[in-house]
């Protein structure tokens, strides 16, 4: 599958993470506000490795991932709105594999283990709506191999993007998916963008959403704009974040799902800027399924896991839709700008 060369090719791309082999993929999307979670299943079981670029995360059971810890394999990842409040979305996720019968057996029972990540969005219409267990248990209802929803829904319902200069000038976020697929080997990604900055097709650099002039009906830039001395809004620390997961159905190591979820960030970076700021929390999951039962080698897999990432960061905020929240400023999308 070739890489995308345009915005329109970015559209099309076909790829998404429902085709590694083992996952299944679920939202639940909030009615009441603009909020959500997305749940990232593998009841199987996959090795799992994070990679936190944010300096304001927000996580749940980051720890068991590093390559020198005892666990060698987790059942699911939720990615979640709500900040901190969000990350209860996972005890959701734990209920329903338990009655699967999926987790890790200790004799007695089988204990699931779900790591998670939440982005900041409680900013977007009533504060106290935010997802917990039984949205998290929804969104595991919901999972299924098929192309997962993008745009405004799950994790990526009240994600916002471009608020340098203030939540009235940004734009509407959102979550996306990507898969490439190499020898039989998929490597998938999916990504809920609520960045900070702005966001860029990673091919050809034509900005797609982020910052607004003050009348609201162009894109700034904030890279330029921070080039040329135009002073930042101050921002809270962690009302923004990237958050998602990469995943593989190659046969990989702990340590090897580690550094492909290094690599992954490569991938925000072409997508993102600035990224990885002290108000963002942008957190990565590496999962490998092995059910291709084969693998690509190192140099492939995270040249597609960044690739993945990329284009996924472009559908994100593609293929979002405007909100507009009683009482608050309406929230453009990039199709009404670039419209």
């Amino acid at each position: 599958m070739p890489s995308p060369s345009s915005t329109h090719d970015l559209l099309q791309h076909s790829g998404h993470i429902g085709r590694v082999k083992g996952l299944l993929v679920g939202h639940f999307t909030d009615s009441r506000r603009p909020t959500g979670c997305t749940a990232v299943l593998c009841p199987e079981g996959a090795v799992g490795g994070v990679d936190v670029r944010g300096a304001a995360p927000g996580t749940r059971e980051t720890d068991l991932l590093h390559p020198s810890n005892l666990v060698q394999q987790v059942h699911g990842i939720m990615l979640s709105g709500g900040s901190a409040w969000g990350l209860d979305a996972a005890t959701g996720a734990v209920r329903w594999l338990e009655e699967q019968g999926a987790g890790l057996n200790i004799g007695v029972g089988k204990i699931p283990l779900v790591p998670a990540a939440v982005l900041f969005d409680v900013m977007m219409g009533d504060w106290k709506i935010r997802p917990d267990a039984a949205a998290g248990y929804a969104a595991c209802q919901s999972a299924s191999t098929d192309r997962p929803a993008e745009g405004s829904v799950g994790a990526g319902a009240g994600a916002v993007v471009g608020k340098v200069f203030g939540h009235e000038r940004a734009m509407k976020g959102g979550i996306g998916t990507a898969s490439f697929t190499v020898d039989g080997v998929t490597v998938g990604a999916m990504i809920a963008c609520n960045a900070l900055g702005d966001v860029f097709n990673p091919f050809d650099g034509q900005l797609l959403a982020g910052a607004r002039t003050a009348d609201g009906k162009q894109l700034r830039g904030t890279r330029d704009a921070l080039l040329a001395g135009e002073e930042p809004r101050p921002v809270l620390a962690g009302s923004n974040t990237t958050i998602g997961v990469v995943a593989t159905d190659a046969q990989i190591t702990k340590a090897q799902a580690h550094r492909l979820a290094v690599v992954a960030h490569d991938g925000l970076a072409r997508a993102i800027n600035p990224v990885h700021t002290m108000s963002d929390g942008d957190s990565l999951f590496a999962l490998g399924t092995g059910q291709s039962s084969k693998s690509l080698g190192m140099m492939t897999l995270c040249t597609l896991a960044a690739e993945a990432v990329a284009v996924a960061t472009a559908r994100a905020i593609l293929l979002a839709r405007a909100v507009a929240v009683a009482g608050q400023t309406s929230l453009p999308a990039a199709t009404d700008l670039h419209r």
